[in-house]
């Protein structure tokens, strides 16, 4: 993989050019930053930046100021290690911003990973279609990651009744117990699509059911053309997935605005 060819190309089209799949959200553009603006269930953030240093604190606090005009209460602004100016982290931790714990993009050539890894035995794979499957996506989400999904759950519902979807989820289960989940993205017009979510209760970890979802939605993603799968890898998924053949192109961490409207 050309590492530098491939992140400038996510550069453009995911960060710079972020898709809207509903009407409620919209991008904004300045010159130095790209905004995402959210509908009910997401997450508004920054998507990308390009700040000058003597300029970055100003374009901060005016980008501040803009989503609090539009009465958007907790949103990210997503940072990468290349991103600049260097102390970027610093003067966002300055101006009320809290960062989350740092993940790394990951990206692999799609067509050089295996996409038809079977579940341990006595676990299947569910294709997620309607409430029920959104419902147990949901209950392993919220084990694993102790958050409340509840908004993501009705985010996810809405997004598979589009047509065409721009999402696919898949739940394992072991007998009718849920225990692992995670979906996968669809950025049309790009060549990437994104895996999100997945975990695996931690009594059913270290038995591969994990890789059976990473090769299902790698399926997935193939079958619709895109040669890229990208994943902002936790340190626990991060060396599984380079064992899957995934490539370590930057260092990603979100940092959070919590204030609502002014």
């Amino acid at each position: 993989m050309d590492r530098r060819k491939v992140l400038a190309a996510f550069d453009e089209q995911i960060r710079r050019h972020p898709a809207t799949d509903a009407p409620s959200e919209r991008v904004e553009r300045d010159a130095a930053v790209v905004r995402f603006v959210s509908g009910a269930g997401g997450r508004s953030a920054v998507t990308w930046s390009g700040l000058a240093e003597a300029t970055a604190d100003a374009v901060i606090a005016t980008t501040i100021d803009r989503f609090a005009s539009l009465g958007v209460g907790e949103w990210e602004w997503k940072h990468y290690s290349y991103d600049r100016p260097a102390d970027l982290p610093r003067r966002l931790l300055a101006a009320g911003f809290i960062a989350e714990p740092a993940e790394t993009l990951m990206v692999a050539e799609i067509e050089e990973l295996a996409r038809d890894v079977r579940p341990p035995a006595g676990e299947r794979l569910c294709p997620v279609t309607g409430p029920r499957g959104v419902e147990a996506l949901v209950r392993v989400h919220e084990e694993v990651f102790s958050e409340d999904r509840a908004a993501l759950g009705c985010e996810l519902l809405a997004r598979l009744a589009r047509r065409p979807p721009t999402v696919a989820a898949v739940v394992a289960v072991a007998g009718d117990t849920p225990i692992c989940a995670g979906r996968v993205e669809f950025h049309s017009g790009t060549e990437f699509a994104s895996l999100w979510g997945g975990g695996t209760v931690r009594a059913w970890r270290g038995r591969g059911v994990f890789r059976s979802l990473v090769a299902y939605r790698a399926a997935l993603a193939s079958a619709r053309g895109f040669p890229y799968l990208q994943v902002d890898a936790s340190p626990e998924s991060r060396p599984i997935l380079k064992r899957l053949g995934f490539v370590e192109l930057a260092t990603t961490t979100p940092f959070i605005h919590p204030s609502g409207p002014t």
